[in-house]
């Protein structure tokens, strides 16, 4: 049986593969996490693995590290090789902002995920939606540039005022 592997991918300096064993290489940590379920009440689970800030980090997220603001408009969509997907921003991971302590967990339960892919585990959720099993991709992506529109200039799209 093979390892899972997932990909990081986007604005980053490093893309990579990664499995299990290789995020055994950041420091790991450890929660114990309820998830209240809709179907199956709630569920009590302890995960063990890195911080999903540490192992984006390493990969060079494509911000300018000069300009604070700058890691603001990074969006990170991680998929599921079952077809969820979670969608969270730099903001809510960053030491900087909300510090959210986001695990790639490489265990649950004690159980290795060496062949079931790591999860998305976050802690601060009460409910386990955002939970992604077997991680198949983390795109990191700056391409979010929200500009305000500007005041339409009467006579070019704009109702002239009778």
């Amino acid at each position: 049986m093979t390892l899972a592997e997932l990909s990081l991918i986007g604005d980053l300096a490093r893309p990579t593969r990664l499995t299990v064993p290789d995020l055994l290489g950041w420091r790991q940590h450890r929660v114990r996490v309820s998830f209240e379920c809709a179907t199956s009440g709630t569920q009590h689970h302890r995960f063990a693995g890195p911080r999903l800030y540490d192992v984006l980090s390493d990969a060079g997220p494509g911000f300018d590290p000069v300009r604070r603001k700058d890691r603001l408009r990074f969006l990170i969509a991680v998929s599921g090789a079952d077809g969820h997907h979670a969608l969270l921003s730099w903001a809510e991971i960053d030491p900087d902002f909300a510090h959210a302590p986001v695990l790639l967990a490489v265990s649950i339960d004690d159980t290795p995920l060496d062949h079931a892919g790591p999860q998305l585990v976050l802690p601060q959720d009460r409910c386990g939606a955002r939970h992604i099993s077997g991680i198949s991709a983390i795109r990191v992506d700056g391409g979010y540039d929200y500009r305000p529109p500007t005041p339409a200039t009467p006579g070019r799209g704009s109702a002239a005022a009778p």
